[in-house]
């Protein structure tokens, strides 16, 4: 008897919940057709505004969620992004990442990261059957990888779009070093006493190089040739915590004071006010340090820095290779976008 009445009530609560609304529903109460729905899901661009605007309206009334297999199956897609990468954990990548997450998970499109880490792991990211190639697009940040390989024989098969690079060939998303590195120079220049540099040395071998650094030091060469001013000494470090102290101490040692320092990227910057203080030295007084990033906490700590909109630059890498997703098939284009120096108590 107590078996029989678990099972009524089982049941009556299986009979009583509202069944899960399927996209045929969607569709019925928009009065469209379920191809039009799914079009509407994956952003494709050829759905009016007026359907799109009812079949959303029909998705939020009946609280619809997207099955991503069931999309998987119907449309032959994986409905996942692949992002190649140097490394992760910096404010720098992590700004990048939030960008381009944002924009494709708006469009119902998952991320996978697989950074780089050596040659051997390029090598087996880039095989037949790996997980990278099974997804429908492929994001390459800062390092352009097609460089590496005869286009007939690379495994790269899907949409690619290069962020924080640029190169004729491919979708591009990148903010201008160069004008950086002029808007650093142009700042330098006004201040009294000697200039000092050090730039970060991203070769990290004969395979993975980037213009990035190069181009910001040549935009800062270039304002402080025209300004009739030399820079006293330069230093190149590697971009790990102890490369970047060594050289910094080594510049301070060295360093004729009072002085202005273009450190070419923030967490340089953060080194120098760390090593600053150790020495007791003024800083914006005996020592002027302009950085290039601008990150969240560069404003706490009063540094005039080179702010670029790096969750922008990922986002914008995004929109391009969803727009390749939907069916645009054009010449390659570039969002090329600008920084802008704020000047803060360093410099």
């Amino acid at each position: 008897m107590a078996r029989s009445a678990t099972r009524r009530a089982a049941g009556s609560q299986e009979h009583d919940a509202a069944p899960v609304p399927t996209i045929h529903d969607v569709a019925i109460r928009a009065g469209v057709g379920a191809g039009t729905v799914s079009r509407v899901l994956n952003r494709h661009p050829k759905v009016s505004d007026a359907v799109r605007a009812r079949v959303t309206q029909a998705i939020h009334d009946l609280k619809y969620t997207p099955n991503p297999h069931a999309r998987q199956f119907a449309g032959g897609r994986s409905y996942s992004i692949a992002t190649v990468l140097p490394v992760v954990a910096t404010d720098f990548y992590l700004r990048l990442l939030t960008g381009l997450e944002d924009t494709c998970h708006a469009a119902h499109y998952d991320t996978a990261l697989f950074p780089l880490l050596s040659q051997e792991r390029l090598a087996r990211l880039l095989t037949p059957g790996s997980l990278v190639g099974q997804a429908d697009g492929l994001v390459m940040v800062t390092y352009d990888l097609t460089e590496m390989f005869d286009p007939s024989a690379t495994q790269i098969r899907q949409p690619v779009v290069l962020a924080n690079a640029f190169t004729p060939k491919l979708d591009c998303a990148y903010v201008d070093n160069h004008l950086g590195g002029r808007l650093a120079g142009e700042h330098a220049v006004t201040r009294p006493g000697e200039l000092y540099a050090i730039w970060v040395a991203t070769d990290l071998d004969a395979l993975f190089s980037t213009r990035v650094f190069k181009d910001r030091r040549a935009g800062f060469h270039d304002v402080v040739t025209a300004a009739g001013r030399s820079i006293r000494h330069e230093m190149f470090t590697r971009y790990d915590s102890l490369a970047i102290h060594q050289a910094v101490c080594a510049l301070l040692d060295d360093a004729v004071f009072p002085c202005t320092v273009f450190a070419a990227a923030d967490q340089i910057a953060a080194v120098m006010l760390d090593e600053a203080g150790r020495r007791a030295l003024r800083v914006g007084e005996d020592l002027r340090i302009i950085g290039f990033d601008d990150h969240p906490w560069s404003a706490e700590r009063g540094l005039t820095t080179v702010h670029q909109p790096v969750g922008q630059m990922g986002a914008e890498a995004g929109r391009l290779l969803l727009s390749r997703l939907n069916g645009y098939s054009g010449p390659p284009r570039e969002a090329r976008l600008a920084p802008h120096l704020v000047v803060r108590a360093t410099a």
